[in-house]
């Protein structure tokens, strides 16, 4: 026996806004080819789903929880950092550039479904507590994590500092799961630490680009040259980005006056821009050398790409992550956010920083005695926007530059940095002997 079903007044709304929106589109100011507008029919369908769930559901659903769904939906057919953030979330990530939140102290991402440790931050409980770069975080509290959105396991994540929270982890060469249990603590990032090593060779490792990291640099900077430093090593292994403004502002230190950092392009005209150095600082001559690995992403590719273009520091590491989209946030009516991948970062010399990452002048690796781990990188992550030459890029993962796992442990660490010896010996051999020499 047929069962006619019944739709409601969501099917005349959504039909609406389709021709609401077809006819946007068709506006000078949406600039779109009548072509495209077609696509907006699709939002019929979409009406008479909703319409039909809506009605006809076993149980009775929130059309709010339904519509919310499909946007996230919609949005995870393009790239991984395209997301939608409700009311809650987008408050939370405007907390995520203060330098100040409760949690763990992992940078985590999606990769193939599973939830992947990128880099757990120095001296945070995760960190102390053992986590590992590239660890598939497959519980939280005994709930799996597969198909939970990224968002959903920030909360289940962070919490009340004090509080505990069990997370198990899958680790490549380890035949079980590893279990942790990590007490939340509030995360407070000094984004710069700063110290003399040996032979007057300064060090100055950036761990986010935050608000006020520039000026940190130029204050450690500045100190450490009142100390009698005559090189630099600038660490940006494991950062993995955050504002622009500061990756700008931390370029500026080093390079003259009038120079190219970094530009994007868009599909828009007003997604392209230009950035470029506005003055000579005191740290425009210094020698120096920057430490790069496969955490080093988004804004530590932007400064690294400009220093290595500019001919201004040598690079020593292993490729750097291949992040270099550019998110623009827009604010929704209901408090929720939308968080849109509109363009793309070039360096100066016109290199395409996404999918790529950038290699380094010199390849060095971190010694470690369990063996080498294929480390995550944007283009492992479903959905990413591709490089222009990934084919060729994948073919070189394979070799001994993808061996990089695990975060460079903290500095002030009893331990065997090959990359820094490395960057050590670089600066000298080029620059301090032959002025001593002379």
């Amino acid at each position: 026996m047929s069962k006619k079903y019944r739709l409601s007044g969501w099917m005349i709304w959504a039909g609406a806004l389709a021709l609401l929106v077809a006819g946007m589109s068709m506006s000078p100011v949406a600039n779109l080819a009548a072509s495209e507008t077609s696509a907006y029919s699709e939002l019929r369908a979409f009406s008479e789903v909703l319409s039909l769930v809506e009605e006809n559901y076993v149980n009775k659903v929130d059309a709010k929880k339904l519509i919310r769904g499909a946007i996230r939906g919609m949005l995870r057919t393009l790239d991984p950092h395209t997301t939608y953030l409700n009311p809650e979330f987008f408050k939370e990530m405007q907390v995520e550039t203060t330098g100040r939140f409760g949690g763990l102290g992992v940078e985590i991402s999606i990769r193939d479904g599973v939830l992947t440790v990128v880099t757990p931050i120095e001296d945070t409980p995760a960190y102390k507590a053992g986590v590992q770069a590239g660890d598939q975080i497959i519980l939280i509290e005994e709930e799996p994590t597969k198909d939970l959105l990224l968002q959903e396991i920030v909360k289940k994540l962070r919490g009340k500092p004090g509080t505990k929270v069990k997370i198990t982890v899958r680790r490549k060469g380890e035949k079980e799961p590893i279990p942790f249990t990590i007490t939340r603590q509030i995360i407070r990032i000094k984004s710069v630490r700063s110290r003399m090593l040996e032979d007057d060779i300064a060090y100055i490792r950036v761990r986010s680009f935050q608000n006020g990291t520039g000026r940190e640099v130029k204050d450690a900077l500045s100190s450490l040259e009142g100390e009698g430093a005559k090189a630099l090593v600038l660490d940006l292994r494991n950062n993995p980005g955050g504002l622009l403004s500061q990756a700008v502002s931390v370029s500026d230190i080093f390079l003259k006056a009038g120079s190219l950092i970094v530009y994007t392009k868009g599909r828009m005209t007003d997604q392209e821009h230009r950035f470029t150095s506005t003055h000579e600082v005191p740290g425009g001559e210094i020698p120096m050398a920057v430490l790069v690995n496969a955490g080093s992403a988004s804004a530590s590719e932007i400064v690294a790409g400009a220093l290595q273009d500019l001919e201004r520091a040598k690079l020593i590491g292993v490729k750097t992550f291949g992040k270099g989209s550019v998110q623009t946030v827009v604010p929704l009516s209901d408090g929720s956010g939308l968080r849109l991948t509109t363009a793309l970062y070039f360096t100066p010399k016109g290199r395409r920083i996404q999918g790529e990452g950038i290699e380094p002048d010199i390849v060095s690796e971190v010694e470690r005695g369990s063996g080498p781990m294929r480390a995550v990188r944007e283009k492992d992550l479903p959905g990413h926007l591709p490089g222009e030459a990934e084919k060729e890029a994948e073919k070189e993962d394979k070799g001994a530059g993808d061996a990089q796992a695990g975060p460079a442990k903290s500095p002030d660490e009893e331990q065997k940095d090959t990359q820094l010896e490395r960057a050590v010996k670089y600066l000298k051999e080029a620059f301090l002997d032959k002025k001593m020499e002379a």
